[in-house]
């Protein structure tokens, strides 16, 4: 049962792990969730490892169809293939393969930079928009 589990709102600046052993020790914490990018869910997953703390992530953001069509949100998941969309979205983080995970989140990387620079044209906007801002300053 996750409902019981404790929302910090403690203001700390830095990364997620900078504390996280110290609040786990000095809270007691039996579980943690984790929501966000697949870099930081590792490093939290590796940390509650050393304390043998139960640790739940939320693979939602690899989704986009929700059907397991698309096969974009493909996760080994204790030497299993899984779909986050379908058999998730919360997987226990001690099973969950995020090296491979990464790597496969990689792999069109400069397909996709390519087309970006291809199709994007904020810049064109932005730029415009500030000329508008000009024009309309100057009369």
């Amino acid at each position: 049962d996750w409902s019981s589990d404790v929302c910090s709102s403690d203001l700390i600046k830095g990364f997620v792990t900078s504390d996280l052993r110290e609040l786990i020790k000095k809270n007691n914490y039996d579980k943690v969730f984790v929501i966000g990018p697949v870099i930081m869910m590792k490093n939290v997953s590796l940390i509650t490892k050393e304390t043998a703390t139960k640790t739940l992530v939320s693979m939602n953001p690899l989704m986009i169809d929700g059907t397991g069509m698309c096969g974009c949100c493909r996760v080994s998941v204790g030497g299993k293939m899984k779909f986050a969309c379908v058999d998730g979205p919360d997987f226990d983080a001690s099973l969950v393969d995020f090296d491979e995970l990464m790597k496969r989140n990689r792999m069109y990387q400069d397909i996709e930079r390519k087309k970006y620079d291809e199709n994007c044209h904020l810049d064109i906007m932005y730029n415009s928009f500030s000329i508008y801002k000009i024009n309309v300053k100057i009369k």
